[in-house]
Order: C-alpha cells, then structure tokens, then sequence
C-alpha cells in the first residue's frame, strides 16, 4: 500500500522509533492502523494516501497492520479499526475512529501542519546555539508575520546579545519594558547588558585590575571590578568582592554592591548553585 509515495511507510516495531517517534520531531505523521480484511480501512486509505500526495510531504503517512504489529496496536490500545492517531514532537496529539469525510479528514490534517510563522520559530531556535545570525535573520522574518509578537522579541535580544551586539539588543528590553513587566529571561538579559556597560567603561577585567591595585581602597574600583568579572564569566570572584563591600559598609558602596550582585543573580539564574550559595551568604549579612 505504501509502495508508490516517499511519503507512505509501512511501520514496524522495528522501525517505530526512528520513522515515528524521531521523523515526528521534524514533520508531523499519521499513523493509520488498520488491516487487510477491514472494509472501513480499505474506503479510508485512498483517502489518506490522496491527502499525503496533495501536501506534498508536510505530514508522513504511517501504515501499521495491527494483524502483523500487535504489539504496537496494543501499545496504542487499538480496539477498532481504523483507528487514525497524529504525532509531533515524540507525542501523540490527536486521534480518531472510523472513517471521515474526505473535507473533515482534510480540516483535520492541516491543522497538524506548523503555519509559515511556526516553522520560521522552529527553525530559528534550532539556529540558536550554533548560528545566532541565522537564528535572528529567521525571527525578524517571524516578527514581519507577526509583528506584535513579545516572545518574538525577546528571542530576537537573546540572539542579539550571543552576537555582541548589545545597543540594539538594549532598544529592545527598553521597548518590552514599557509594558511595565519583563518576563525572567528579558530581566537576566537587561543585568547582563547593565553588567556589559559598566564593564564596557572600565576598560575589562586587567584594566580594572591595575586601576584597584593604584587605589586599593576605592570601592568604586571594587564595584566596576566586579562588574568587568561578572562579565567574564568570573561570577564567584565578583560576588566575593561585592559581598565584602557590603559587610564594610551596608548603608554606602554596600547598596551598589547588592545591585551588582542581583544583576549577577539574575546572570546566572536561579537554578545556580552560586545563586543560592550567595543569596543565602548575603541574606545572612543583611538580615
């Protein structure tokens, strides 16, 4: 039956992972199972097969013989036939008994199908990690779909930051925070471009080294070193420097301190070990 479309396989307990489960990642299926002496399924596959040639790849059709693949029918619970399941993402997501009109089962296929914005978002946190540049070019075309789209733009900053680019990466957080809000992401990236800024302005971390070491009571120097550390990734050095200003003196550099080191928090998150650690730590010196 699956013989004449690249689009049509017939599906095995062999198989069922990697053309199911792993192919569903990338393109949704649908599994019709069915068998040879069903009358409903033989009036339903020509249906199926019409549809998958008419979408032209955006869903996978998968045969499954419960005669032959019993253990995947009881898997699935299959107690009549056919019996039509859909799957995206590793996940069955919707099903359905019988046989429906041929307009119903064509309603009911393309709402699986992603829409031109959902395989813009899809690829572009694909890119993400390993091809910022081609993650942001995907997202402003999703945000010309989409234009008032806040989550699209919070992922366009996250992008931005990776790529250094941090003035337009600002204009965005300062355009999201006229709502009045930002979600935890955009809080960690405004911290991580007020930490950029003041490390920008002293010079890096051996620049603001050698200017504390001229000065080593300055706790403006301990603070833009702390910031310039934070900024490479050198979080627990910050936070120890900052800590130590705030047990000197709470009420003075210990207030610009605390804030550096919130912004750190918010750097790391709150699943780091160094966030909890340090919270506690100075928790314990305020309070």
């Amino acid at each position: 039956m699956s013989a004449n479309s690249a689009w049509i396989i017939d599906i095995t307990e062999e198989n069922f992972e990697t053309e199911v489960i792993q192919q569903s990642a990338q393109t949704p299926i649908v599994i019709d199972f069915w068998a040879p002496w069903c009358g409903p399924c033989q009036q339903l596959a020509p249906m199926l097969e019409k549809l998958v040639e008419e979408f032209q790849g955006k869903f996978r059709l998968a045969k499954i013989n419960i005669d032959e693949q019993q253990g995947l029918a009881a898997a699935f619970r299959v107690e009549s036939i056919p019996t039509v399941v859909a799957f995206q993402h590793g996940q069955p997501v919707d099903t359905f008994q019988g046989i429906l009109p041929e307009e119903t089962l064509r309603e009911w296929i393309t709402r699986l199908i992603p829409s031109p914005l959902e395989i813009l978002l899809q690829e572009a946190q694909l890119a993400e990690e390993t091809d910022p540049a081609l993650a942001e070019t995907k997202y402003r075309e999703a945000s010309d779909l989409d234009p008032g789209n806040d989550a699209i733009q919070l992922r366009m900053a996250a992008v931005l930051i990776k790529q250094s680019r941090f003035e337009e990466c600002a204009k965005i957080i300062s355009k999201l925070e006229e709502r009045g809000f930002l979600e935890p992401e955009a809080e960690q990236i405004k911290s991580q471009l007020e930490l950029q800024a003041a490390s920008d302005e002293a010079g890096g971390v051996e620049p603001a080294r050698a200017a504390l070491a001229a000065d080593p009571e300055n706790a403006d120097l301990k603070i833009a070193l702390a910031d310039a550390l934070a900024v490479s990734n050198k979080h627990e050095e910050a936070l120890e420097i900052c800590l130590a200003l705030i047990e000197q003196d709470k009420s003075g550099a210990g207030v610009e301190a605390k804030a550096t080191m919130l912004k750190i928090f918010d750097l790391l998150g709150p699943q780091s070990t160094l966030t909890s650690d340090y919270r506690r730590k100075l928790a314990t010196l305020l309070y």
